[in-house]
C-alpha cells in the first residue's frame, strides 16, 4: 500500500557528496516524521537524521556538520545530502517514513529496501 524508494546511492571518493533521495508513494493521508537511518557490516542500524512534518531535525553526531535532510511534503519526498564523505560512512542507507493512510489511522513506520553507499579512501 505504501511504498519508499531510494535512489542516489553509489561510490564515491572520500571528500565527494552525494545526494539521496526517497518518495513515497501509495496510500498515503499524510506523513510525519521521515528519516534516513544506515547499517555497515557488522554494525548496529543506527539513526543519521530524521525530520519532522514542520521541518524540525535531528542528527546523528556524527554527520553533524556533513549532512544536511531536508523534505518536499507536497512530493512526499526526503533527501540527505551528503557532503565531505568519509570511509567510516560506507553502508546500506534506508528511509523510514512515519505515514497516516487516512485520518483515523495511527501513523506506522515503512522502510525502503537500502541504497549502497560506498566511499573510497
Amino acid at each position: 500500500q505504501v511504498q519508499l524508494v531510494e535512489s542516489g546511492g553509489g561510490l564515491v571518493q572520500a571528500g565527494g557528496s552525494l545526494r539521496l533521495s526517497c518518495a513515497a508513494s501509495g496510500s498515503i493521508f499524510s506523513i510525519n516524521a521521515m528519516g534516513w537511518y544506515r547499517q555497515a557490516p557488522g554494525k548496529q542500524r543506527e539513526l543519521v537524521a530524521a525530520i519532522t512534518s514542520g521541518g524540525s531535525t535531528n542528527y546523528a553526531d556524527s554527520v553533524k556538520g556533513r549532512f544536511t535532510i531536508s523534505r518536499d511534503n507536497a512530493k512526499n519526498t526526503v533527501y540527505l545530502q551528503m557532503n565531505s564523505l568519509k570511509p567510516e560512512d560506507t553502508a546500506v542507507y534506508y528511509c523510514n517514513a512515519e505515514v497516516r493512510k487516512d485520518p483515523t489511522a495511527d501513523g506506522m513506520d515503512y522502510w525502503g529496501k537500502g541504497t549502497l553507499v560506498t566511499v573510497s579512501s
